[in-house]
């Protein structure tokens, strides 16, 4: 009898697959950082940083973990220029830099205006603009990255400035220097913060040559919050 009722019996309901989660990223922050064409003496000053024409950018997203180049000739690589650059930035839930505001954004400025976009509206956070802001000084990348992380940048911008020079003089390779060196810039502007996010503090070298710490609060939840980012 009971065999018949198994015959009989309807078939047990499978539970439908729910579909998996996409695996929550956390807030997406880019590192940004690029190099130029020319000099501020070849513009004529500081003043004309707009003029001083992006050579190569490069953006270290956090969704993807991967850099992404971008090149001030349309025609390098597979193409991906201005536009491209600024798509990405617009994307992000926040830009970390090292004086990004004063000359990164300044250099592409011009750029984005064509598409009557502002830079300063995208959510940034300059390591420079924060570090001024207590101390009251400025102070080079290189100086928090060597005391802080023990880590050094690989050149400055005028042998940049140098290899842009050498790659339109028909040296193509001197091209991918640049990038190389872009990217280290961007690894180091991410290292560092990333530092100052988990221990909430950098160090670097006073003006008298004495080791010196920086508390920082540098949690993106934070800085997204601060009216004054």
């Amino acid at each position: 009898m009971s065999d018949q009722l198994d015959l009989f019996s309807q078939p047990p309901v499978e539970e439908p697959v729910k579909p998996q989660k996409q695996k929550d990223l956390g807030p997406r922050v880019l590192y940004f950082d690029l190099e130029t064409q020319k000099s501020a003496d070849e513009v004529g000053g500081w003043g004309n940083i707009k003029d001083m024409l992006m050579a190569v950018g490069v953006v270290w997203d956090s969704h993807d973990q991967q850099h992404h180049v971008y090149y001030g000739e349309a025609e390098k690589k597979d193409g991906k220029g201005y536009t491209d650059l600024i798509d990405h930035l617009k994307s992000a839930d926040l830009v970390v830099g090292f004086n990004v505001i004063g000359f990164d954004y300044t250099v592409i400025q011009y750029a984005a205006s064509q598409r009557h976009i502002d830079l300063l509206d995208i959510p940034t956070f300059d390591i420079l603009v924060d570090f001024i802001k207590q101390k009251n000084h400025r102070i080079k990348l290189d100086n928090l990255a060597s005391c802080t992380l023990g880590t050094s940048k690989s050149a400055d911008g005028l042998a940049s400035l140098k290899w842009w020079k050498e790659y339109l003089g028909g040296d193509r390779k001197k091209l991918d220097q640049i990038v190389a060196y872009c990217k280290q810039d961007v690894n180091v502007t991410r290292d560092l913060f990333l530092f100052g996010r988990d221990n909430g503090y950098v160090e670097y070298d006073g003006r008298t040559g004495q080791r010196l710490r920086l508390d920082v609060d540098w949690t993106v939840e934070t800085i997204l919050k601060s009216p004054h980012r």
